[in-house]
């Protein structure tokens, strides 16, 4: 009888002493079962890779520390799970989390603000007390003498601050594994501006061109010496792996377009962004509110007819638009008020590729309808216009007194219209079975593989310029929004020459459940005795049914 009572009571403290050294020697070998539904935790070829080449220490300093309202308590334990499984790879990876606001680190947060990482105001409620604190939702990834900022909290238009933790815990992976591929990249590839055709200026897309320097090697480039020496042009444009053609609005030349397409048939990427329309603002607000759009002749319609698309020479009309904002008054009595303009069209994404998953809204202007015509190409269309859209074709008298009328709704009925398509393929010459131009060398009636992506509104990489200098790509002065511009870009050029597959990480889908904080107060003595009495209770209910039955067992 004492062998049995003996046994019966050793067996649960050896259960929790083989499951804690079970637990022990699972860590040490490092095996991890991820058995979250979305795989979380599950890094991908592409991140793994990115860790790769560090065989010195790398230093990540997170900037998500002390007393954090929840929805960050939330992005904090993300961000340390999602590293966690970095450093499981590479053993060179150190964190370390800091508190800005703790005594004695003021100095931290002004560098922080000084470099860019503006914190985020946070507004509590609890019952009927509000107040705000500053988060710095940042982190800075140091390796030798190279150092990235890596933006945690994603802005998201119109989006409540879960819905904007949420969106950010899926961009975590890839956010890492892009700074880490930045301080890690040794041989850069080189991407071609082209100038010469009455392109944006370089102030005009200096935030863009800024944010690829951390990949990539950016030189101008003319298309000048085309017309005389085409087949030296075109040798020298074949060093550059991408071109980017911003906003031409002058004609290419046959020599310029035939350098172009020979470029492309030997492999060449090229990001295309075209107006095939002439429409500015600033000719509206110096015409006194009016101006008439006419098409844009930059001779390159066959040659996009020829690859599969034809860019519209009318104008996009869009019932989900952004704001302009008009100044009434005069002198010290000017007020400035946001406007509805229907040629602005705010532009959500399908999510139909990795180069549009996960982005915010963007902000087009005065962008063309795209036609996909039926060839060998593969298209993908990236961008479309709302389903409550229309077509205005060009000439057209636009004046913004249309801000001031009803719009015809019913009117609006050719939604769904492309307005950045991707084209994917072995191109045909838009000079097959025509005389050429000029002689150059290696010439192509059929090209390799190659990729381009046409966007029909050069505005769309366009920054705003404020005291002289450029604002950030996809923020709005006079409304103050934030637009998802850049990182769509980015995401083009990017997909235009990984090779790696990193672009491939935001197509990953995470599901984060948030606390309803306004259900938490008002039930909140509910669930401190839920969590607190309970366990009290249960623990005592136990202990005297146990006493109950050792005391009726052993009198008997």
């Amino acid at each position: 009888m004492k062998n049995i009572i003996t046994s019966k009571y050793l067996t649960l403290p050896l259960l929790i002493a083989v499951l804690f050294l079970l637990n022990y020697f699972a860590g040490l070998s490092g095996i991890r079962f991820d058995l979250t539904k979305d795989q979380r935790y599950t890094l991908s070829d592409a991140a793994i890779r990115s860790t790769e080449s560090f065989d010195s220490p790398l230093y990540i300093d997170i900037f998500l520390e002390g007393d954090l309202p929840s929805e960050f308590l939330k992005l904090r334990k993300e961000t340390a799970q999602i590293l966690r499984e970095f450093q499981s790879e590479n053993s060179h990876i150190k964190v370390n989390f800091i508190d800005p606001e703790e005594e004695g680190n003021e100095d931290t947060a002004q560098r922080l603000q000084a470099m860019g990482m503006q914190p985020a105001a946070v507004t509590i409620e609890e019952g009927s007390k509000v107040s705000q604190e500053m988060v710095y939702p940042w982190a800075l990834v140091n390796y030798q003498q190279r150092t990235v900022k890596v933006a945690l909290l994603k802005n998201t238009l119109g989006a409540s601050l879960e819905e904007r933790v949420s969106s950010s815990v899926q961009h975590l992976e890839y956010a890492f594994a892009d700074a880490f591929t930045k301080v890690g990249m040794k041989d850069k590839k080189k991407i071609a501006v082209l100038k010469g055709n009455g392109e944006l200026m370089d102030i005009e897309i200096a935030d863009f061109l800024s944010a690829l320097k951390d990949y990539y090697q950016i030189a101008p480039f003319t298309l000048d010496s085309a017309n005389a020496n085409a087949a030296r042009t075109l040798e020298q444009l074949k060093e550059y792996d991408l071109t980017i053609i911003a906003k031409p609005t002058e004609a290419f030349s046959a020599e310029e377009k035939l350098v172009m397409d020979q470029y492309t048939l030997h492999g060449g990427k090229s990001l295309w962004l075209v107006d095939r329309v002439q429409m500015e603002m600033d000719s509206l607000y110096q015409n006194e509110g009016e101006s008439v759009a006419v098409p844009r002749n930059l001779n390159l319609d066959d040659l996009f007819f020829k690859y599969g698309v034809r860019i519209n020479p009318s104008l996009v009309s869009d019932l989900y638009f952004t704001q302009i904002v008009l100044a009434t008054g005069s002198g010290s009595q000017t007020q400035y008020n946001p406007a509805p303009w229907l040629y602005h069209p705010m532009i959500f994404s399908e999510e139909n590729h990795p180069v549009n998953t996960n982005i915010e809204a963007l902000r087009m202007q005065f962008a063309n309808p795209i036609d996909t015509l039926g060839n060998a190409i593969n298209k993908t269309v990236l961008l479309r216009s709302s389903p409550l859209s229309k077509s205005v074709g060009a000439p057209a008298l636009i004046s913004l007194e249309t801000v001031t009328r009803e719009p015809d709704k019913e009117s609006f009925n050719s939604g769904g219209m492309p307005l950045a398509v991707l084209l994917e393929g072995s191109f045909t010459s838009v000079f097959k079975n025509r005389l050429l131009p000029v002689s150059v060398n290696d010439y192509r009636e059929q090209g390799d593989e190659s990729a381009m992506i046409v966007i029909s509104d050069g505005d769309l990489i366009r920054n705003d310029i404020q005291n002289g200098r450029p604002l950030e790509l996809g923020y709005d002065k006079w409304t103050n929004n934030f637009y998802g511009n850049k990182e769509f870009l980015l995401n083009c050029v990017n997909y235009l020459l990984d090779d790696s597959g990193l672009i491939n990480i935001r197509s990953k889908k995470v599901e984060i459940a948030f606390l309803d904080s306004q259900k938490a107060y008002l039930e909140k003595s509910k669930w401190q005795f839920i969590n607190l009495g309970m366990p009290v209770l249960l623990s005592a209910l136990f202990g005297f049914g146990f006493a109950f039955y050792r005391k009726r067992r052993y009198a008997r």
